[in-house]
């Protein structure tokens, strides 16, 4: 058990790229300075009360982070969780 509802999956082993919401982490990484499963672990915590524009806002706001950046976390973790 990892402790985390919604883990960053790997990498694909043939080398190909990332598609769809996880084709942003690397850059969420290197922009905001935190481990794209920090990023998770905050959007599934916040979901618990919000809905999706509501916490692509909060981490805009709150974190400064783009609206690309913020949408695509939050589309990837509602989409793991089952939303």
């Amino acid at each position: 058990m990892t402790g985390h509802r919604v883990t960053v999956p790997e990498s694909p082993a043939d080398g190909a790229k990332p598609k769809g919401p996880q084709s942003y982490f690397p850059s969420i990484e290197a922009k905001y300075g935190r481990p794209v499963q920090e990023w998770l672990d905050l959007v599934a915590d916040r979901l618990d009360g919000d809905g999706h524009m509501e916490v692509v806002g909060w981490l805009k706001e709150e974190h400064g982070m783009g609206h690309g950046h913020a949408n695509a976390l939050v589309a990837f973790v509602r989409r793991a969780l089952g939303d």
